[in-house]
């Protein structure tokens, strides 16, 4: 895998030449799109024709078939039309290079062949095949195929397009050694440089790698797969190609309850997006850990501290006590005359038939159960001087009471969890929430961290976790109903169902989800609790990356989602940024239940250049010496450089390794820098655009560049929630060249 902006790098000029003849077939098979339309077109055509009569009165036998006809006819070119117009966005994303003389490549060329791979099927007008779709049979072996059982294929391409634009091409070699002629590009060319360069041995290992990658991709679909090793040894793309494998070998399973894949941060799932581009984006959902909770998007990090505590299980009593409290301008006292009797419920009333609701009940679907309660104890203070009125007249007509409607409306309205989560921004509620759960200390934390979020109108990655929390708690928000008058037109949810594919009017093009200048939420606090925290989906398999970063909280927040899934699990401890791995582990147990576990070690590091990665391997094993060390087996000769700089020396030497780096690598270079000096660093972004960007260490996590510049790593050190295996991360990014720059 290489850094998400090294697309932008202009690609040498036999990749150039590869993505022009991708491109030409691209073309044509748009162009056999176009034409299907027409056809489709045509069918509508023929079908209104169908059925028409001039005459009036009673329809005859052959009209009525007509009709039928016209209805068939219209159906079936209605849903064609739709199909071929949603498909059109990475139509073709594959392509497969087989050889069916069983010689790798070598055979005679009449028994070479090409194929397609996109997600419709697409034939030329001699009915020829241009496109297979992704779910036909003969489409199977490109994601079956293994260089342990290759299935006839050669090379397995993956092409990344926008609309009908070639943007990109990846391979997966799966032979031993690239036939004379064959372009190999991405990781599988890195295979074939290993194999190439290093004889049989090389060969051996590769081999070796690829047969342990095969092995947890066709594992078990049962229970918990754990898929574990050190840096750059191809864990992330052994999981997605475990993925893929899992929904084809069993289609109806894995289409129906999905697959939800949850990586580090909004960064890095859309850097795996082009791994798993056959999947659909109605099978696959794709989550960062700060936006698994639908209504919530968290992309800032917290301080460590505020981390922490978000994290850990400590949390959840302090949540419980907000979601039991009382909204800030609920009413506290009850006066109300029911049949000419005085009902008075104080404070402590309230609060007492608050807590006895909430018992059994979560808030948002207990009004009917608090209104209830209210009743019975209006009826208990007045029932020993009502005379005859009998009690279910008596609760009745307290139900129907318009001022004990408007109150109940007031003190038991629907309560967002976003929002209860933002009351521990009062330090009143904070203190009563945390007290005897956090130490002062904490609860200050805790309060500031909500405070940044209230100025900034942002959520942090942790939030996510805690509004999840509390959704289960307080139960979804019931849907507010629109009363419409007669006049008002109706809005339609889902114009496919009326046949309709698209409403545009012409130079206001909105994209779903966009804000408009209209609705643009202008406060904080409007933006945090925009859109709606929608019912949690479950999912039929989960795929949880850098595992090893999870905090308890999120491990229940991912665990709600996958209960009657089955689960695989990536990760390695000694890259960890959470501190206290006992409790995430117990935490992860619990979210696993009692599923059967299965365990792959990947042992071979073919990202990182040897010396690169013995000198991060010496740091993290000062600090943890049970780190899992892969062995990295590719050599460049050329050691990292280590240079001591002043504090005011800082960014001129970091402008200068940019430079020296961006000569030595044909890619991305990327500068990872502590929070202390992303500032003065960011302006190395845009010092050769496409090729270098500023990025901080946790950012970087499951993400690789040609080279980097690593700024003062004791500060990031101390910055980060893992330490020096933050820091170890940082260090295994670089595949060719890396230079640190330490504090004197």
């Amino acid at each position: 895998m290489t850094a998400p902006n090294a697309s932008a790098t202009a690609p040498a000029p036999e990749v150039a030449e590869e993505i022009e003849r991708e491109q030409a077939h691209v073309t044509r098979v748009h162009e056999e799109l176009v034409k299907a339309g027409e056809r489709v077109a045509l069918v509508e055509a023929e079908g209104l024709a169908r059925g028409r009569t001039d005459r009036t009165g009673e329809a005859r036998d052959e009209e009525l078939s007509g009709l039928f006809e016209r209805d068939a006819l219209m159906f079936s070119a209605g849903r064609r039309r739709v199909s071929l117009e949603q498909q059109y966005e990475g139509l073709v994303f594959g392509r497969l290079d087989l050889d069916h003389s069983g010689e790798e490549g070598n055979g005679p060329q009449e028994q070479h062949e090409v194929r397609y791979i996109g997600r419709i099927g697409v034939r030329d007008d001699d009915y020829e095949p241009l496109v297979i779709d992704w779910r036909a049979p003969a489409a199977s072996p490109f994601y079956r195929a293994t260089p342990v059982e290759p299935m006839n294929v050669v090379r397995r391409r993956v092409l990344r397009s926008r609309d009908a634009l070639v943007l990109g091409i990846e391979d997966d070699l799966m032979v031993a050694e690239a036939p004379e002629g064959m372009v190999v590009v991405g990781d599988g060319a890195l295979m074939a440089a290993l194999t190439r360069s290093r004889g049989a041995q090389m060969r051996d290992i590769v081999a070796t790698i690829q047969r342990h990658q095969d092995e947890a991709i066709r594992a078990d679909s049962r229970g918990i797969t754990e898929i574990t090793g050190g840096p750059g040894t191809g864990k992330t793309v052994v999981a997605l190609h475990r993925a893929a494998y899992l929904l084809y070998s069993d289609r109806r399973r894995y289409e129906s309850g999905g697959i939800l894949v949850v990586g580090p941060s909004s960064a890095y799932t859309a850097y795996i997006e082009r791994v798993l581009p056959s999947l659909g984006e109605d099978t696959v959902t794709l989550r960062s850990l700060g936006d698994v909770v639908d209504g919530v998007t968290g992309d800032r990090l917290d301080s460590p501290a505020a981390a922490a505590i978000k994290g850990s299980l400590r949390i959840r009593q302090v949540l419980a006590r907000a979601a039991r409290d009382t909204p800030p301008e609920a009413p506290t006292r009850l006066r109300v005359m029911v049949a000419g009797h005085a009902v008075n419920l104080d404070s402590a009333a309230l609060q007492a038939i608050r807590r006895r609701v909430l018992r059994n009940h979560n808030h948002n679907s207990a009004v009917e159960s608090a209104t209830d309660a209210l009743a019975e104890a209006a009826w208990q203070q007045v029932r020993s001087h009502v005379g005859s009125m009998e009690k279910p007249e008596f609760l009745d007509r307290f139900r129907d009471h318009l001022d004990v409607e408007t109150f109940v409306r007031q003190w038991w309205r629907p309560l967002d969890p976003r929002e209860v989560l933002l009351w521990l921004a009062d330090e009143e509620r904070a203190r009563a929430y945390t007290a005897g759960v956090l130490p002062p200390e904490d609860a200050a934390e805790l309060r500031a961290s909500m405070d940044e979020a209230l100025r900034t109108g942002t959520w942090s990655v942790a939030d996510a976790a805690l509004v999840d929390d509390l959704s289960a708690r307080l139960g979804l928000v019931p849907e507010q109903v629109k009363e419409s008058s007669f006049y008002d037109v109706e809005e339609l949810d889902n114009l496919s169902d009326y046949g309709v594919t698209e409403v545009e009017v012409t130079g206001s093009r909105r994209q779903p989800g966009e804000v408009t200048a209209e609705r643009s939420p202008t406060e904080a606090r409007e933006r945090l609790l925009a859109g709606r925290i929608e019912k949690r989906a479950e999912f039929s398999h989960v795929l949880v990356d850098e595992a090893q970063d999870l905090s308890p909280m999120q491990w229940r927040m991912v665990g709600r989602r996958g209960r009657y899934a089955s689960w695989t699990v990536v990760g390695d401890a000694a890259q960890s940024s959470w501190p206290d791995a006992e409790e995430s582990l117990a935490a992860r147990d619990e979210a696993f239940g009692s599923k059967q576990r299965q365990r792959f070690h990947m042992q071979t590091n073919y990202r990182n250049a040897r010396e690169i990665f013995d000198y991060a391997a010496e740091v993290v094993r000062r600090e943890v010496p049970d780190a899992d060390i892969p062995d990295a087996v590719r050599e460049t000769g050329h050691t990292p450089s280590v240079r001591r700089v002043t504090r005011e020396s800082m960014v001129d030497a970091a402008l200068d390794a940019t430079k020296a780096l961006l000569d030595e690598v044909e890619g991305s270079v990327a500068i990872v820098a502590p929070a202390a000096w992303a500032g003065e660093l960011a302006h190395l972004g845009d010092l050769a655009p496409g090729r270098t960007l500023v990025v901080d260490p946790m950012s970087t996590k499951g993400l690789e560049y040609d080279a980097t510049v690593i700024v003062d790593p004791a500060e990031i050190v101390r910055e980060s929630p893992g330490g020096v295996r933050v820091l170890y991360v940082a260090l295994t990014r670089a595949a060719h060249r890396m230079t640190v720059l330490e504090m004197a």
